[in-house]
């Protein structure tokens, strides 16, 4: 049995076909499958779509964008003949995929209509700027499941193990082991807690003498370098200021319409 979630890919890859010049062969549409007209708008979607995933606009494309509209309607139409849009997780499945693109429509259309300004950007940038920490620090740590284990491993790089070799072999992080256990630069609050308590009453070079106890495990934690944090630009920081700017915009809208709203 083939699983919703591989179909949801194909389904997607059908809807985002279409182009302006197939519409012209049938007035306002794109094609007529059994008397049913695929509506032209689906056309400047589409083809805005591919070009924003770096396709070229060309015959060959629309002419595989329209095949595959058509498809897309032939088995829309039998799947409604046999009733299963009546079918309950399948029409629940519709009507949520319905407000989840009325929703990004509504966005899409306030936050155009209310852009982000240079001005908005550089006074979030200020403001941001001060919360900066002062320091980054590069980290390296093994992480284990038991804390006799992290004694042992402490043990063994104070006698002159490379702390390296057995990050690889013994660390449980899949994300640092291969690396030696390697977290890169980063302030250390990015961590939790007792691993940056741990971190910022390091010096350079040195190595925690006992575990540091996380919810992940223990830790063997070893400071390999620290430098004052590089704040970006303001034109480095910009895209991530406006995505920050557009999402507060958005969770106040929901928290204004949520407050208007009759809620029971």
């Amino acid at each position: 049995m083939i699983r919703t979630s591989a179909l949801r890919p194909i389904a997607v890859a059908l809807a985002l076909a279409i182009a302006p010049a197939a519409a012209a062969q049938n007035g306002n549409g794109a094609a007529k499958v059994n008397g049913t007209t695929i509506p032209a708008y689906r056309i400047e979607a589409a083809i805005k779509s591919r070009i924003g995933q770096g396709q070229q606009d060309t015959p060959e494309l629309r002419k595989g964008i329209r095949d595959a509209l058509i498809n897309q309607e032939v088995v829309a139409q039998e799947a409604v003949k046999k009733g299963l849009d009546k079918q309950g997780p399948i029409a629940a499945r519709i009507e949520l995929d319905r407000q989840s693109v009325l929703v990004n429509a509504y966005f899409d259309d306030m936050l155009k209509k209310n852009p982000v300004t240079d001005d908005m950007l550089k006074k979030e940038y200020e403001r941001l700027k001060p919360q900066l920490p002062a320091k980054e620090y590069r980290v390296r740590h093994i992480l284990v499941e038991k804390e006799d284990d992290a004694k042992n491993l402490i043990a063994q790089i104070k006698k002159g193990g490379s702390f390296e070799k057995l990050a690889a072999e013994h660390s449980t992080d899949p994300g640092s082991k291969a690396r030696g256990g390697d977290l890169d630069w980063a302030p250390a609050e990015r961590y939790v807690k007792p691993f940056s308590d741990a971190v910022t009453k390091m010096k350079k070079g040195q190595m925690t003498d006992t575990p540091v106890h996380t919810d992940f495990g223990y830790h063997v934690i070893r400071v390999e370098d620290e430098r004052a944090t590089k704040v970006p630009t303001f034109e480095e920081a910009k895209p991530q200021l406006l995505q920050l700017i557009q999402s507060q915009v958005v969770q106040k809208t929901i928290g204004d319409l949520r407050a208007k709203a009759k809620v029971e």
